[in-house]
């Protein structure tokens, strides 16, 4: 998937991806983790997520990444603090209280980058790959985090073949072989959500689950 397909839909306004709603599964099962309170909580493929202004309530410090400028700028704006902006070659810096979004690809992170992070919080980028990219985007995830960071990660389910994503199904199965090699897995708890999801049901979706994960990087 290129990285025009996202520029393009921030443009477009095409973004029913995004939740305008603090996630609930963020809310009921971060505990699960046990984080310390001024924990680094890195928010991969982060869009202008609601989901890291909880975290900061929550007294964490945030670190996004995410390729479009609009989206960042969007969440600048929304977040109500005008960000410092540091102009880079495969990024641009964006920080303000206690939250950095770098803007650029997700690919180019180095760990300098994310030096301190224990925890993450992905609900949004390993559904938003390809299965091709998906592989790639582990590896390279689990590269560049510390031994023993902490993820929650949620996923969705549903016969692939009855829509084409993004967002993307991504079975219980293939997280464990996804993360097998890096990782101790955990599902957390499983959610059948289709009648909560209406425009799923008119794309013609017969089955669609929500799986949380707890995964804790070797």
């Amino acid at each position: 998937m290129e990285h025009d397909f996202w520029i393009e839909r921030w443009e477009l306004g095409e973004t029913g991806f995004h939740q305008n709603e603090i996630n609930p599964y963020l809310v009921s099962h971060w505990k699960n983790l046990n984080p310390p309170y001024e924990s680094k909580v890195f928010v991969p493929l982060c869009g202008k997520s609601q989901d890291m202004v909880w975290l900061h309530k929550q007294g964490h410090s945030i670190i996004g990444v995410e390729l479009s400028q609009i989206a960042v700028e969007a969440f600048f704006e929304e977040f109500v603090q005008a960000p410092n902006i540091v102009r880079g070659e495969a990024f641009d810096q964006y920080e303000t209280d206690r939250i950095t979004i770098w803007c650029g690809d997700f690919f180019d992170l180095e760990k300098i980058e994310l030096d301190g992070v224990n925890l993450v919080y992905d609900r949004a980028s390993l559904i938003a790959l390809p299965p091709e990219m998906r592989g790639n985007y582990v590896r390279h995830l689990a590269g560049i985090l510390a031994p023993k960071t902490q993820i929650l990660l949620i996923t969705m389910d549903y016969p692939q073949h009855e829509m084409s994503g993004p967002p993307f199904a991504v079975s219980v199965a293939e997280v464990e072989t996804l993360y097998g090699n890096y990782a101790d897995i955990r599902l957390l708890s499983q959610h059948d959500v289709l009648a909560q999801n209406p425009r799923f049901q008119r794309r013609g979706i017969s089955r669609m689950n929500e799986n949380i994960f707890q995964v804790i990087l070797r």
